[in-house]
């Protein structure tokens, strides 16, 4: 597995709930997190899923994604 980097619109706990509600459906809730004390508010996670897949889940859950290169 892989571990990526993105960069989130996240803001706050509440916001995190609501992108893991949909993350945990595709991957446990050991593999992803997100760093709120960074001003990209980074998405680390392990995964063997495309960008693209994990850009839609974040997106469903009304946020946006972008890969960090």
């Amino acid at each position: 597995m892989e571990t990526k980097r993105f960069k989130t619109d996240a803001a706050c706990g509440g916001c995190v709930a609501h992108i893991g509600a949909k993350l945990n459906k595709i991957v446990s809730a050991d593999q992803w997190s997100i760093d709120l004390t960074t001003p990209d508010k980074v998405l680390t996670i392990t995964s063997d899923y495309p960008d693209e897949k994990i850009i839609a889940t974040v997106k469903e859950a009304g946020y946006k994604a972008e890969p960090i290169r």
